[in-house]
């Protein structure tokens, strides 16, 4: 179920639209599962179950026909081990793939190994928000190009965390241990000196430069057992703003919390735990468990478009439960197969650089038009 938008607008924000065929992510060994996937420009970078890194570009094979994602190359990770995750750097032309619990490092938009040796122990990771939104390449007040600036980041580690700087090479900055018998840290995200970290039970804010570590709130705040894995979910929203979300035991929160773990702005509401969530900026998309997807606005914390679960698709996933509200809910038709229904949206991945649609358009639709020119 879900919430129907409070004030929708006149034109919705958001469209879906199939960039990649599914037969795109196959391979001579059989059909494998696209876990991850990140964007620049016109190509598409997608990490595979198998190991691999596909990369896509938006092309057209002949003038006659519409253009469309095709692959351009394919590269193995060591070990052939699932890629967890892609950070793409588009200032230094580096993506970072985490698999097997490594860091390994790639050039891009070639997908050729950066000669570093991968970093071990990594339970997850978290570059610099502010540095991955870096334009390629920067310029001063005068349009002369800049020095190129190393990147930071942070390395979860199960006992610690371990702080970089990368531009040409890798440089190991420092280390800042976690308290004894804390639990494992399973996600993190980084804006400035703040990182938002999420263990199996809470939120927390690590301050880089001071070292200290304080818990901001709970995963899941209700008081029965909670019948279904509560995720954690942290979005950087600004330079000092997070958003992160916890189950009440009747609908799940979203607080907005600056780098202090103080509350800002208002709160946003599902009546059920999200999959994914998602910032295109100033919007944030959720994905329900039921394959319903909301679009909530940033400013407002209102509702402003639902696109609804595909007609094909059966809930195969454990649903969080929702109660009687207030507010007005659509509903989407749910299945007890336990068969994995292929056309299920499985996750929401944002790419700082937005991902190019093809045009739906043939170049025969365009024609010349004469214009007059005035003489001077």
């Amino acid at each position: 179920m879900t919430y129907a938008p409070q004030n929708p607008v006149e034109v919705p924000p958001f469209q879906l639209q199939r960039l990649i065929p599914d037969s795109s992510a196959s391979s001579p060994s059989g059909k494998v599962q696209v876990r991850c996937t990140q964007a620049l420009g016109s190509e598409i970078y997608a990490g595979c179950s198998n190991g691999e890194l596909i990369r896509f570009a938006l092309q057209a094979d002949d003038p006659n026909k519409l253009e469309s994602y095709t692959v351009i190359s394919r590269q193995t990770i060591p070990g052939d081990k699932p890629i967890d995750e892609i950070v793409l750097i588009p200032s230094l032309s580096r993506a970072l793939v985490l698999s097997d619990h490594q860091i390994h490092f790639y050039t891009i938009p070639s997908l050729d190994p950066f000669p570093i040796k991968p970093i071990r122990h990594v339970v997850t990771f978290a570059v610099d928000d502010q540095h991955l939104k870096r334009l390629v390449p920067q310029l001063s007040a005068s349009g002369i190009p800049l020095p190129i600036e190393p990147v930071e980041f942070c390395v979860v580690k199960r006992s610690s965390i371990a702080l970089y700087t990368m531009k040409d090479r890798l440089v190991y900055q420092k280390e800042i241990p976690l308290p004894q018998g804390s639990p494992t840290i399973t996600l993190a995200r980084r804006t400035g000196k703040s990182l938002c970290v999420a263990d199996k039970q809470y939120y927390s804010i690590l301050d880089l430069e001071a070292s200290s570590l304080f818990q901001v709130i709970p995963l899941s705040q209700a008081f029965e057992p909670t019948p279904f894995v509560v995720k954690p979910s942290i979005t950087v929203i600004s330079q000092n703003e997070f958003l992160i979300l916890s189950w009440t035991g009747a609908s799940t929160l979203g607080l907005f919390i600056t780098g202090d773990g103080d509350p800002v702005r208002g709160t946003l509401q599902w009546p059920s735990h999200p999959e994914a969530i998602s910032l295109d900026y100033p919007y944030i998309t959720s994905l329900l468990p039921n394959d319903t997807i909301e679009i909530h606005s940033v400013e407002t914390q209102e509702i402003v478009q639902v696109i609804g679960a595909p007609a094909t698709s059966s809930s195969s996933k454990p649903t969080s439960p929702t109660k009687q509200s207030t507010h007005q809910r659509s509903s989407s038709t749910s299945s007890k197969s336990a068969d994995i229904d292929l056309s299920r949206r499985l996750n929401l991945i944002s790419s700082i650089g937005g991902y190019l649609v093809p045009s739906t358009q043939r170049s025969e639709k365009m024609r010349t038009v004469p214009v007059k020119l005035l003489r001077t």
